[in-house]
């Protein structure tokens, strides 16, 4: 197939990465890195990999980069690459494999490395991997397959039991504050550098354009977002909307009722819409807490889970940046990272961020009033030494 033959120049061109357009532009960038999950991928066949995040994280780039790195190793036809975001159907994608299995199997090759790029594009595309593996054709291969929604990937699995070998799943997403300063080559714990990374970091977020100052990062992420959103059968106004709405009053908490009554539909389709920016990684959403128990009935505290993420939206829908809102986003989209969880609590005070053993209220300003024993109150100044040393980065 020409279009497979296209996209796999490593078998036909040793010299493939000098014109490979994501390695390129990787070569180009002032800021560049080797994303440390490539290697936490399962090498070892049989391996099923799933590989989340959303666009614009760079998951392309680290794939070809790392295509690279096992044709240092390996035979070129032991490597296949198939984008699915050019293979329309079932019948396309399954053709495309054919192809690739067969072509892999006259060779001779032992193990077969084979990379699924954005398979939620297809519909249905589990079933082709799914029916291959039941034949017995990819027992020696090493599958990742990669996706910007959780619609559609993240519960994949499930339709995998047995079937995954040493597979794992990696999760990628923009840069943290601790990552951001580790490849920003900043070899310095002084407090003058990290507070000057720090204000960057508010200002780009961790997406690989944004750091590197690409007038388009914003509009690239906008672009992707309301192409999931076409792809997935959701209205760009209506998310548009709501997502006006959402700027407009974070870092407040929020009820689904009211978000519903402002823009004119049901709860229901709130929730739809606000899961779907969920699954899509653009926002998290903490539930009030009582005790240790979550309150999903109550009003929820809408973050979006990137600087740039916030910044896009609030230019896409005409509002104004709520800079101890963009602080509390950030701290929670630390906290939920190390946590895999994050609530707030409201009761006499509110505490805007508590996740495993931390209580955390935000403040752009130093509080006036004291809180109870064993919150933490963080103004801008002492934010990042927190994400610091939430990651265990020691800072001088």
């Amino acid at each position: 197939m020409d279009v497979v033959e296209r996209i796999n120049p490593w078998w036909f061109d040793p010299w493939w990465e000098e014109r490979d357009r994501h390695i390129r532009q990787w070569e180009e960038e002032r800021v560049r890195w080797v994303p440390r999950w490539i290697w936490e991928l399962s090498l070892e066949p049989p391996s099923l990999n799933f590989v989340y995040g959303p666009r614009q994280t760079g998951k392309t780039t680290g794939i070809k980069l790392l295509i690279r790195e096992l044709l240092r190793s390996y035979p070129p036809d032991s490597v296949a690459y198939l984008d699915l975001d050019i293979l329309l159907s079932p019948a396309e994608m399954r053709r495309a494999f054919e192809y690739v299995a067969g072509r892999a199997a006259r060779r001779g090759v032992k193990t077969l490395y084979l990379f699924l790029d954005e398979v939620t594009s297809v519909r249905g595309w589990w079933r082709v991997v799914k029916n291959y593996i039941d034949a017995g054709l990819l027992h020696k291969a090493v599958i990742t397959a990669t996706g910007s929604s959780t619609v559609g990937l993240v519960k994949t699995p499930e339709r995998f039991p047995g079937r995954r070998g040493s597979g794992r799943d990696v999760v990628v997403l923009p840069l943290d504050f601790p990552t951001y300063l580790a490849v920003q080559s900043a070899q310095s714990t002084e407090p003058a550098v990290i507070k000057e990374l720090f204000e960057e970091y508010l200002e780009t977020g961790g997406f690989p354009k944004s750091i590197n100052r690409h007038p388009d990062a914003a509009e690239a992420l906008l672009d992707s977002v309301v192409s999931e959103a076409y792809r997935h059968g959701k209205s760009p106004q209506l998310l548009k909307d709501l997502a006006a709405a959402v700027v407009e009053r974070v870092p407040s908490p929020l009820s689904y009722h009211s978000l519903a009554q402002e823009i004119g539909v049901s709860h229901n389709t709130v929730r739809e819409y606000l899961e779907f920016l969920s699954d899509i990684y653009m926002i998290g959403i903490a539930y009030a807490a009582a005790g240790h128990k979550p309150q999903p009935r109550k009003e929820k505290k809408i973050f979006f889970r990137d600087p740039l993420i916030y910044r896009a939206f609030a230019d896409w829908t005409s509002k104004k940046i709520n800079e101890a809102a963009l602080l509390e986003h950030v701290v929670q989209e630390h906290l939920y990272r190390k946590f895999g969880e994050v609530y707030y609590h409201r009761n006499k005070t509110e505490i805007d961020a508590v996740a495993g053993p931390y209580k955390v209220e935000v403040k752009t300003t130093r509080p006036r009033r004291g809180y109870p024993r064993g919150v933490v109150t963080l103004t801008k100044e002492a934010t990042p030494r927190f994400l610091l040393e939430l990651a265990g980065v020691t800072a001088t």
